[in-house]
């Protein structure tokens, strides 16, 4: 686990810690000391703590004007026995939303397993959200994950799709990162509306 980075390549536009924005501004970025933990296994110093004990991200990329947030996410999302939504909705969500952003790209490839929970947490934001002409989506989920979303119905607040884990998004700059998600959920919509 140690071993394994957040995404790197977008640094040179953006960095959280030096954001007065972001929920992350003033860490000290830490490169060489292990401290944070999933299970018995230390991350990678890159990672960001927000409270979750088995749940870490990292703030990629974030576009004030165009409304959104690029995060990658590691470890297990566990709101059976540890809340992880709560702590991710007031610690890193919530602040975003002060700020003005209203869509989450979630690049979730590292979360190995998911709990679900209530769906408090996420019937709120989910409304909040659209109201706002917003969504926050999971781009690279597990097959066990998405299974268990669906399993809890929270694909009715946090959007999955095939379509959207299908984005080579690593050779993408954010914004046509982000133009890609908007045109797979444009799409996704409309066979929504049609099927209806």
């Amino acid at each position: 686990m140690h071993e394994i980075e957040p995404y790197y390549r977008w640094r040179e536009k953006y960095i959280a810690s030096e954001d007065a924005r972001s929920p992350f501004y003033g860490r000290p970025e830490n490169t060489t000391q292990c401290v944070l933990r999933l299970y018995n296994f230390y991350l990678h110093p890159q990672w960001d703590d927000f409270g979750s004990s088995t749940l870490y991200g990292k703030l990629l990329y974030v576009d004030y004007d165009a409304q959104y947030a690029i995060l990658e996410l590691i470890g297990e999302w566990n709101d059976a026995l540890h809340n992880d939504i709560m702590f991710f909705r007031r610690e890193v969500l919530d602040p975003m939303l002060e700020e003005g952003i209203s869509k989450f790209i979630l690049l979730t490839e590292n979360v190995l397993n998911f709990h679900a929970g209530d769906d408090d947490y996420y019937a709120e934001l989910w409304e909040e959200l659209n109201e706002l002409g917003g969504w926050i989506c999971m781009l690279g989920a597990r097959q066990q994950v998405v299974d268990e979303l669906y399993d809890a119905r929270l694909d009715h607040y946090v959007v999955v799709d095939e379509a959207l884990n299908e984005i080579a998004w690593r050779p993408l700059k954010p914004g046509m990162l982000f133009q890609a998600v908007e045109l797979v959920l444009r799409h996704k919509s409309r066979t929504i509306s049609y099927e209806e």
